[in-house]
């Protein structure tokens, strides 16, 4: 479900991204802010699976308490919960499965299924095929290039979620630097004041003519293009847009294989960018430059479109989730049955491993193995189900001698279990072994800590602080003792 967090300013953001949420949170709780910190962590280093690793670390903490509460020591918890989050990551990298060596057609549509598994529990899932196909593209054409800005996503309220569409970008570029306002000329005779204005203007319209002669026809700045170089481009049939933010700019540089210059010297062809089509299009109330035909192709742009300003952003955040999923999938090209099915497998196999172990840490993993049940019971929640019921079902399943029901997981069409892994209800098997990682790791730093201190500052030290500071200034020191001062 979503969250609708207001804050002092009157800014509203509704989000079910676990990081977005625990970022806005105001969080005071100094063991909650640990929670915070691994939400970050899987954003930055997976980008998807933030609110699964705040939910485990939870439910880690939830099922220890009783067991502190009876007087256990915690380290003998923490060495039992990481021996069992060792023992899960290796069975998670066990059943994954590879989807390398396919044909790109056939990866694609892998990919794609991975994108709208990440997408089924986001605010925009009612069109999560038609997004996920467009997000797979966008990191297709971007290639092997590492850096995420290399997709821009632009947002225009108005219109439809179907009317997002991808652009690709290019860009020829030119930087056209204004004179230096605060010269100082000084003059004898008035009549040579035309001399300086023409002498001005003919710099002007040397570096017009430069752009021209370079052979560009469309010239874009990150500083200002005045209304004279507009008008003199125009009349050479040539477009010229100014103030182009530095991440468009370097987006159609990639694109187009142009560079951008500082000079407009030396304008050779090798600097200069190409595309087929160049066209301006208006789309709601902005006006887009459109290149396509790119020769490197390496970057894209989405235009998002929607109803309100709350929608496309959140809307945008969905999309960078899918985004980070999909090249995540791209470079390790493993994926396990999503759906809590990779989750109740484990806890069935935990349980079954501490079976084998004498002494208390049984009861420790067992306690593990029950808290990643939590997945699954949340997305039947989530999705209005009766989590006990189908909970029952997939240990029945899961539990079954064959191994046959190790893929199942809840199904949110039909309110039961499904085999998750045939449905392409996927998920990067990176996603999950970072999630198990760093929610026992929080949930292990929460349990080493046996006590609170919390630093408050004494009047008395306060006051000898006041009293150094003073007594440095030169002059009549003081001397500070306790709350009153008094003259040296």
């Amino acid at each position: 479900m979503d969250k609708l967090i207001h804050d002092d300013k009157g800014n509203v953001t509704i989000s079910n991204d676990g990081a977005t949420i625990m970022k806005l949170l105001d969080i005071i709780h100094p063991a909650a802010k640990i929670l915070v910190d691994i939400a970050k962590s899987q954003d930055s280093e997976v980008g998807d699976g933030t609110t699964t690793v705040v939910l485990l670390a939870g439910e880690f903490l939830k099922e220890a308490k009783p067991f502190v509460e009876d007087g256990v020591h915690p380290q003998n918890l923490i060495r039992s919960y990481r021996t069992a989050c060792n023992l899960a990551i290796e069975k998670v990298k066990e059943l994954a499965v590879s989807i390398e060596g396919k044909s790109l057609e056939e990866k694609k549509s892998l990919l794609a299924k991975c994108a709208a598994t990440t997408l089924s529990s986001k605010l925009i899932g009612g069109e999560k095929e038609f997004f996920a196909t467009m997000v797979v593209d966008a990191v297709i054409a971007i290639g092997n290039d590492d850096r995420l800005n290399m997709i821009g996503i632009k947002k225009v309220p108005g219109g439809t979620m179907r009317d997002s569409f991808l652009i690709l970008l290019l860009n020829i570029e030119l930087e056209l630097k204004s004179e230096k306002e605060n010269a100082e000329i000084r003059l004898s005779d008035p009549s040579q004041y035309q001399s300086i204005v023409d002498a001005e203007w003919n710099i002007i319209y040397d570096k017009l003519d430069k752009c021209v002669q370079g052979g560009a026809k469309v010239v874009l700045s990150r500083l200002a293009i005045g209304d004279l170089a507009t008008q003199y481009f125009a009349d050479r049939d040539i477009f010229c847009a100014g103030r182009v933010s530095e991440e468009d700019l370097q987006r159609v540089a990639a694109a187009t294989g142009g560079t951008v210059q500082t000079t407009i010297n030396n304008i050779i062809d090798e600097v200069l960018g190409t595309c087929e089509i160049f066209e301006e299009k208006q789309v709601g109330n902005e006006r887009f430059n459109i290149f396509s035909g790119c020769p490197s192709g390496r970057t894209a742009t989405i235009v998002l479109r929607g109803g309100a300003d709350q929608f496309i952003e959140e809307a945008e955040r969905s999309l960078h989730d899918a985004i980070m999923i999909v090249r995540r999938a791209m470079k390790n090209s493993t994926v396990v049955a999503g759906g809590g099915a990779i989750d109740m497998e484990i806890s069935r196999y935990l349980r079954q491993h501490a079976r084998t172990i004498a002494g208390k840490s049984q009861l420790f993993i067992n306690s593990y193995a029950k808290a990643l049940e939590v997945i699954p019971r949340q997305l039947c929640d989530n999705a209005g189900f009766d989590a006990t019921d189908v909970l029952n079902k997939l240990r029945q399943k899961h539990a079954l001698p064959s191994g046959e029901g190790a893929l199942y997981g809840v199904d949110i069409n039909s309110g039961g279990i499904a085999d998750s892994f045939s449905n392409f209800v996927w998920e990067p098997s990176v996603v999950k072994i970072n999630a198990i990682n760093a929610a026992t790791e929080a949930a292990c730093l929460i349990l080493s800590v046996d006590e609170t201190v919390k630093n408050p500052k004494s009047e008395s030290a306060q006051g000898e602080a006041a009293a150094s500071a003073m007594g440095g200034r030169g002059g009549g020191g003081f001397r500070g003792r306790g709350r009153g001062m008094r003259r040296r």
